[in-house]
């Protein structure tokens, strides 16, 4: 290698445009050959003199347009000597117009600059040798990383802080339209502080996977400098096709999509690390008086608990033969507010055996669940996606995956923008009757978008499948396919007709067939709106939407009265119902049988408890519960329940009348052990008679218990309020009483303890669970057996809404 700067770049210039791709071994090749040129132009400096290569270049990642980062290391020798070697490296350096980052310094002036500056210490823990005394650079990176690791505690704090504020300023690489490969998040300098803080020896990243995530990313870094001729990390619109060309890969979206995958890699590992840092320095801090030990577990659901901060297994959890196991632990992370531990999905995904098809009811409900817990669902989702459990559950959603989106009012790719308009339907949820069905909705909306065509007719084929595959019945897939595929016709609709004329109005209507589709349809529209970007919604449309939907259900409504409604004739009881009405009419108190549900406990975990006195509790039953008529039913039963850890998914109350006897009081429900084994049927009976004749004091008891398990209980963080409203047309016997809350222990105890409260009758009640949201509905009739005057009725609404915290 000549010392003349032409001869290094015909060299430099071969390299680059010799055919050979972007990739390790070319940078590799172009650090090589810029050592030997940078070696010569050092020359014979004697002992006490090294040329050093520290950042990206001491890393060996040359880039064509890359700055040189080069600290000439000496042991003190003169001002003038050291200037002239200084000279000798850097003026070639300047003349061939590359980008020199350099400094001359002692290995104690290094030292210091390092403890000052965060920036000089990550690079010269890349410290390379390339020219000079190869002891004095040896003993320099000794020194860098033993003072690296004894400070690790302090300076780690501040990487993740510097880490946090250039995530603020450039924003998630994996979301942009034109993303900065270096600066923003998930990109390589978040690959660089991954190393760092595996240098600690404090914690380390995940491999798996990213290193290639780090390649891609210097990839497309080499293909964007040599398309442009210029240095940069910003991938902009204009050079997209161009590098994606270079990289042999389809178009500008192949290209956008294995960039968003590498950043989508490089920001797991980022989540997943900084985490493990946090513990380990936790653990470091003394804590006087007492002795070391684990962190404690708080259940938070059937073989999930919560420990030092994250979502892990129980240890009696059995992944491999627990299906649902993985939506029940996402979905009690995300309603607790806890990130999923990497080990604990990593677990399930290797171990958990697929959901039969169709899902049993309890995984519907999980996945609802996690769907409607707000933000910290996305979160979990990320890790759930990271680690494959998504698309095992839906296997569409391998093609939405990191898809990006070219309208730029959109902020999110598609996936992202999919799990983000469930976070926004989820504030909705109180608007519609069916909130399963919006949340479901909205996360499936766009999800024809990995398909040709249109989305929306695509995705209406890809949801008959996939609420199928969920379980849900003809009638709910039949809506969540209308949904999918008419969600855009509110917006289009109302920003693009006349909606004075009928025939608008009336098209929409026939589209949507019922009122019950029409606001799943309102609610999703705006979610979706709000999800895209902020341009994408306006007080303007919000109101030109309202409007559409107004008079669209108008006519629906005018369909309905039309075709004439009456009053249904309640269901004759069950032999069995009849049998404990019975029994509860002859004893004067409580009565009620437990009735196991077959999905409930593999036939295994049944097998491996033969031969023990008391094997696990089904996780869920069928409890019917009869009693005669009587005056705090309702609270009392609700309340019961509640202290035992059941929780409600769905319950049934109304009265049937005894020939010859009188009135019996039949609940239905269906209960499932928030965690734990069930209790016993004889000790809730005992405890239903305590309570209806006032021994047993249920307010008090809850109180407890919620202060009891106030640290580990954060359900409900950000829900929305509850919302309480009257059906004027739901019966014509009765005031129809429409509750939709969060769920929550004792939510039912305190409806029915304001109900009872405001001397007002329960004839019937449906009382139902869709993932975190209870959507209940009282028939309730005033002392005369009669339905509540208007005013009355509205002033009811108002005080149990009031009651409930709304």
């Amino acid at each position: 290698m000549t010392t003349a700067p032409d001869g290094y770049a015909a060299a430099r210039l071969r390299l680059l445009t010799g055919g050979s791709r972007s990739g390790p071994p070319r940078r590799a090749a172009l650090a090589g050959i810029t050592d030997a040129w940078l070696a010569s132009l050092l020359g014979d400096a004697g002992r006490g003199v090294a040329l050093v290569a520290v950042g990206g270049y001491g890393r060996g990642e040359l880039s064509p347009r890359s700055d040189l980062d080069l600290l000439l290391l000496h042991t003190g020798r003169g001002a003038d000597e050291v200037a002239a070697l200084a000279d000798r490296v850097w003026y070639p350096v300047w003349d061939l117009g590359i980008a020199l980052d350099h400094s001359v310094r002692t290995p104690g002036e290094a030292e210091r600059a390092a403890a000052g500056d965060l920036k000089v210490q990550l690079g010269l823990l890349d410290a390379r040798h390339v020219a000079g005394d190869p002891e004095l650079t040896a003993a320099l990176r000794t020194r860098m990383l033993a003072r690296w690791r004894a400070d690790a505690p302090r300076r780690l704090p501040e990487l993740r802080e510097a880490v946090e504020e250039r995530a603020r300023r450039h924003g998630e690489l994996r979301f942009l339209l034109e993303p900065d490969l270096k600066e923003a998040r998930g990109g390589l300098r978040d690959a660089t502080a991954l190393r760092a803080v595996a240098a600690s020896w404090l914690a380390d990243a995940p491999r798996d996977g990213l290193d290639e995530a780090r390649r891609t990313l210097l990839d497309v870094r080499d293909a964007l400098h040599l398309t442009t001729g210029r240095a940069g990390d910003r991938l902009a619109l204009q050079d997209q096709d161009q590098v994606a060309e270079a990289l042999a890969l389809p178009d500008a979206d192949a290209l956008l999509r294995r960039v968003y995958e590498a950043a989508r890699v490089i920001s797991y590992a980022g989540d997943v690390t900084w985490r493990e840092v946090g513990r380990v320095l936790r653990a470091r801090r003394p804590r006087p008086g007492r002795a070391a030990r684990s962190a404690p577990r708080a259940p938070l659901a059937e073989n999930v608990v919560e420990q030092d901060g994250e979502v892990v297994l129980a240890r009696t959890a059995r992944p491999e033969r627990d299906p649902v196991l993985p939506l029940r632990a996402a979905a009690a992370a995300a309603q607790a507010g806890l990130p999923l531990a990497r080990p604990a999905l990593r677990k399930m995904a290797a171990a958990a055996p697929p959901l039969p098809v169709p899902w049993p009811a309890e995984a519907r409900e999980e996945f609802v669940t996690l769907l409607g817990a707000g933000e910290a669902a996305v979160g979990v989702w990320e890790a759930m996606e990271a680690e494959g459990l998504v698309t095992a559950l839906l296997p569409d959603w391998e093609r939405v995956r990191c898809r990006p989106q070219r309208n730029p009012v959109h902020r999110w790719t598609v996936d992202r923008h999919l799990i983000e308009t469930a976070v926004r339907a989820g504030a909705r949820v109180r608007r519609v009757h069916r909130p399963d069905l919006l949340l479901v909705a909205a996360l499936l909306h766009d999800i024809g978008k990995g398909w040709p065509g249109d989305h929306s007719v695509t995705g209406e084929t890809i949801v008959r499948d996939l609420a199928a595959r969920m379980g849900f019945d003809a009638a709910d897939t039949q809506t969540l396919a209308t949904v999918v595929r008419h969600h855009l016709l509110l917006a289009e609709t109302a920003t693009r007709r006349d909606l004075d004329d009928p025939a608008t109005v009336r098209t929409v209507a026939e589209a949507v067939g019922d009122t019950g589709t029409l606001e799943l349809l309102h609610a999703l529209t705006e979610a979706d709106a709000l999800a895209t970007g902020p341009a994408a919604w306006s007080a303007w449309r919000a109101g030109l939407v309202a409007d559409l939907v107004k008079r669209a259900g108008a006519v629906l409504a005018g369909e309905t009265e039309e075709a004439g409604e009456r009053e249904r004739p309640a269901p004759r009881p069950t032999a069995e119902a009849e049998r404990l009405a019975a029994e509860a009419w002859r004893t004067g108190g409580p009565v009620l049988s437990l009735r196991t549900r077959a999905e409930t406990l593999a036939e295994a975990d049944r097998a491996d408890q033969a031969g023990k006195d008391a094997g696990p509790e089904p996780v869920g039953v069928e409890l019917l519960i009869a009693l005669p008529d009587q005056p705090g039913v309702l609270p009392a039963a609700a309340g019961v329940l509640a202290l035992h850890r059941l929780t409600v998914r769905a319950a049934d109350l109304r009265a049937v009348d005894l020939p010859g006897r009188g009135p019996v009081l039949l609940l239905n429900w269906r209960v499932a052990a928030e965690y734990g084994s069930l209790p016993q049927a004889a000790r809730l009976r005992a405890d239903l008679a305590r309570a209806l004749e006032g021994s047993l004091d249920v307010p008090a008891r809850l109180a407890e218990r919620e202060r009891a398990h106030s640290r580990a209980r954060r359900r409900g963080a950000g829900a929305p309020p509850p919302r309480v409203a009257l059906a004027p047309a739901g019966s014509r016997l009765a005031t129809v009483i429409e509750v939709r809350a969060q769920d929550a222990p004792g939510l039912l105890y305190r409806i029915g303890r304001a109900l009872e409260d405001a001397g007002v009758t329960v004839r019937s009640a449906r009382v139902s669970t869709l993932g975190a949201n209870a959507v209940d509905a009282f028939y309730v009739t005033g002392p005369d057996g009669a339905p509540l005057p208007p005013r009355e009725a509205a002033g009811l609404a108002r005080e149990l809404e009031r009651a409930l915290g709304g």
